[in-house]
């Protein structure tokens, strides 16, 4: 059996060119990131630049209140990955116990309880701080200037908005304010504005207008952001009760204090080779091992097997990557990780040998030595206590998020990527803090995020909540290396399945020889047989959603296999975006995401 061949059709090209590239899930962001690369600026530049517009141009998806996490490879050191952590920890206050006693089961998935430390702005100004070289104003101008002057508003912001509409009304009125000024849904096309946020970002670089350096600079503005009256701002507001997910009206947790006691940081990254490549992921604190483990439990089959398009193939990385995220459920978590162990080939081994001909419907961590796997509630519904007789409804788990009525979201998240002539290349995905997570604090412009839902209230579990503990996050954005070069940066939104489409990417690429455009267009799909890292954290046994293009020929013999196939259309899975460096030419490539029309790359 030869691998499936590339659709000669692509929704777009791949771009190619030896000067720059940028790629993101929306166009204006995309576009900033490229100005500042014509401009001079470098790809770190070019990434913080187009970051800052995502909170603008995407507030369904991302938002200054969340979180982001990176992973990057200079010019001067392109050997070593690097990890940029801005994934912020629990509240001080943030005890289990405290939820407990506010009556819950869960920690909501909307709401301040659910918010972790905000991490992404301090995160992107620590990259702009040691990587980059422009001023701190200029790379702010993008962003200031929609926020303040307007953008167009994307029809799926608009549904976003008219999914929470009347919690707006009846419970968080100064999101109404914000996001239905005129009393109304914003439309497809109207021009909406964000003073407050952009009075923010003005104030973050005034901060630093009479420091000496460029790097003085932007220490002033961090130090602003993390002590100034951002914090006090959000911890004022949040701890006034408000209506969460829970179906209840509790008061937030967070505090001035927790905003100045995080700092966004850098890590080694972790990475597997396969075929050749080096995959580099985040540590365990995020979900990104989980893709290093299901490479390696694939790399002891034959081609045929990687090949996504055919029905062998797709169960195979369908049941692959159950194994893999059961330990992930099992295992990961802001604490000490046995990878070395999870990664090795022994382990990959025994875990290939539980792959049957037949879909499995089990929640399935292996053993590690000397630790005891972690078994979450495998819910299959949920409808919390204060809800109960309210009614519930399911979520879709496809490629856009999935947003209920009380706020709580799924498949959230943006992603970028920036590649430039000198050698840089990094790969960001910002989320959290979506505008649907928790109120709009008024003198800020935007919310705090809900990263918190990703702990457990159940003892024993590497990702119980705790105070000054990351949750383990979805964020999940890729760096692949070549013979000590980086090659591929990489990244989707979706929460769960953000590792689950890239893995396809990976495949097609390395594998079938797709290029970039091809991979990125080619059917996907991805498993619900796992536990959700959303609010409220159900599970499909046997689940796997499908892009109806993978064929009805294939979709019958998934089911006749056992797996639970939902179609989710023709074009629905997957927001990929990546750009591409040939370590011998130089030669740079990009594509982005069709699904949504709005993702975009550029570049020459």
């Amino acid at each position: 059996m030869t691998y499936t061949a590339p659709d000669s059709f692509t929704t777009r090209p791949t771009l190619q060119g030896t000067f720059g590239m940028s790629a993101s899930t929306h166009w204006l962001a995309t576009a900033s990131a490229q100005a500042v690369l014509e401009r001079g600026g470098n790809a770190f530049d070019a990434a913080v630049a187009g970051g800052f517009v995502l909170h603008v141009v995407e507030p369904h998806l991302n938002g200054p209140g969340g979180d982001m996490t990176g992973v990057f490879a200079t010019a001067e050191n392109p050997g070593e990955p690097v990890v940029l952590m801005g994934q912020g920890p629990a509240p001080a206050a943030a005890t289990r116990e405290h939820y407990l006693a506010e009556g819950l089961e869960l920690v909501p998935g909307a709401g301040a309880l659910a918010a972790a430390v905000p991490a992404a702005v301090d995160a992107w100004l620590l990259l702009l701080r040691e990587h980059g070289s422009w001023e701190l104003t200029d790379v702010l101008a993008f962003a200031v200037d929609y926020a303040r002057n307007g953008h167009p508003v994307l029809a799926r912001v608009g549904a976003t908005i008219e999914s929470v509409a009347e919690l707006f009304t009846d419970h968080w009125p100064t999101s109404a304010a914000q996001w239905m000024p005129e009393g109304r849904v914003p439309r497809e096309g109207d021009i909406i504005r964000n003073e407050a946020y952009a009075s923010v970002l003005d104030r973050l670089v005034d901060a630093g207008s009479g420091a000496g350096s460029r790097e003085e600079r932007i220490d002033a503005a961090r130090r602003e952001w993390r002590e100034g009256f951002v914090a006090q701002a959000a911890a004022d507001f949040a701890a006034a009760p408000h209506r969460h997910s829970s179906g209840a009206d509790h008061a937030g947790v967070i505090a001035a204090a927790d905003f100045a006691a995080f700092e966004a940081g850098f890590e080694p990254a972790v990475t597997f080779d396969f075929r050749g490549y080096t995959i580099a992921k985040t540590g365990a604190w995020g979900q990104g091992p989980a893709l290093l483990q299901t490479l390696a439990i694939l790399a002891g089959f034959d081609d045929d097997r990687l090949d996504p398009s055919t029905a062998l193939g797709a169960h195979t990385i369908l049941e692959a990557q159950k194994l893999a995220i059961a330990d992930r459920e099992a295992y990961y978590g802001d604490a000490q990780v046995p990878l070395d162990y999870l990664l090795s080939e022994e382990y990959a081994a025994g875990r290939r040998a539980l792959i049957t001909d037949t879909a499995s419907a089990e929640f399935r961590p292996g053993t590690v030595p000397g630790y005891t796997p972690f078994v979450p509630p495998l819910r299959t519904e949920y409808l919390p206590p204060a809800l109960a007789g309210a009614g519930s409804a399911g979520f879709a788990g496809v490629g856009e998020p999935t947003v209920m009525p009380t706020g709580e979201t799924r498949g959230d998240t943006c992603h970028i990527d920036v590649a430039d002539r000198w050698g840089n290349m990094v790969s960001a995905t910002p989320s959290g803090g979506w505008l649907q997570s928790s109120p709009t604090i008024p003198e800020l412009g935007f919310c705090l995020g809900s990263r918190l839902q990703m702990t457990w209230l159940e003892e024993g579990a590497p990702s119980t909540l705790a105070p000054g503990k990351r949750p383990r996050t979805t964020l999940t954005p890729t760096l692949v290396l070549k013979d000590g070069k980086p090659v591929v940066a990489l990244g989707s939104p979706g929460g769960d399945q953000q590792d689950q489409w890239q893995l396809l990417y990976l495949l097609r690429t390395i594998v079938g020889g797709y290029t970039p455009q091809q991979a990125i267009d080619a059917p996907a799909l991805h498993t619900t047989s796992i536990p959700g890292s959303f609010w409220p954290r159900t599970w499909t046994p046997g689940g796997a959603v499908v892009e109806d293009r993978l064929g009805e020929d294939v979709i019958a013999e998934l089911e006749s296999r056992g797996h639970v196939v939902t179609r989710a259309g023709d074009w629905a899975l997957g927001r990929l975006s990546s750009v591409v460096r040939e370590p011998d030419s130089g030669l740079l490539q990009a594509a982005a995401n069709p699904r949504g029309a709005q993702g975009y790359a550029a570049g020459r």
